[in-house]
């Protein structure tokens, strides 16, 4: 989905690229397996591995930040992905610190393209969990109560980060593409832009904003996901 990103308002602080270095955002994959269309954002191959231009990793970094910031500001809905195993926790914490959206088990299909029956399961997970604190089933039996526990533990796996979403979201933050193929083709069709940490063997045509850098690093997701989070939650609070 095309968004002009140069109209938004300039909110985002200036990197300074000692930081990406640091956390190894600069590392891509090695050049046997890159993607051509990631040439622009690529500086250099050193040693088989191509090494990204940090200034347009800054550039991108800085467009993205703008960008969430604007959403939030008008109460729009961006949810946060990434299940692969370096980013799950990242995206737990800080998703739950700026009070966004997330999933980081796994992308349940149709989420985008089939709402209407994933929103039966919310609601069915977010039922359980207000009977349970409100003690409407103290009148169950024990294995009855057991059922309805394990049902929702099911049903958090999947959406325990979505748990306020009420109908299609804004944007979504995907970390690295290439795993998260199925989210990305859903955004694609239901006309959702995506922004996402886009490694060098990934073809950055289906992601409307992406940022090029290494996307396996901890330390290069952590840098990303904690500027975006941080843009979200000062974006809501810049309405109050």
């Amino acid at each position: 989905m095309f968004v002009d990103f140069s109209t938004i308002p300039n909110k985002a602080p200036d990197y300074d690229l000692r930081d990406l270095l640091e956390a190894g955002m600069h590392f891509g994959h090695s050049k046997s397996k890159w993607h051509p269309k990631m040439k622009e954002y690529i500086y250099m191959e050193k040693g088989g591995v191509h090494i990204f231009d940090l200034a347009k990793t800054a550039e991108q970094l800085k467009l993205a930040y703008n960008f969430i910031f604007d959403l939030a500001s008008k109460g729009k809905k961006v949810i946060f992905v990434g299940t692969k195993r370096q980013a799950r926790d990242i995206i737990r914490k800080t998703a739950k610190e700026a009070e966004a959206l997330y999933i980081a088990q796994r992308w349940m299909g149709g989420m985008l393209t089939n709402w209407d029956q994933i929103n039966k399961s919310v609601k069915r997970m977010n039922e359980i969990e207000k009977g349970l604190g409100t003690g409407r089933f103290d009148g169950y039996t024990k294995f009855e109560r057991l059922q309805l526990e394990k049902e929702q533990g099911r049903l958090e796996r999947f959406f325990e980060g979505v748990k306020g979403l009420t109908g299609k979201p804004d944007c979504l933050v995907v970390i690295d593409p290439r795993k998260e193929k199925l989210v990305v083709a859903e955004a694609n069709k239901m006309g959702v832009p995506v922004v996402a940490l886009i490694d060098s063997n990934t073809n950055p045509d289906t992601i409307s904003l992406p940022i090029p850098a290494n996307d396996d690093a901890v330390s290069s997701i952590e840098l990303v996901l904690g500027e975006l989070t941080k843009a979200y939650a000062e974006g809501k609070k810049s309405t109050k």
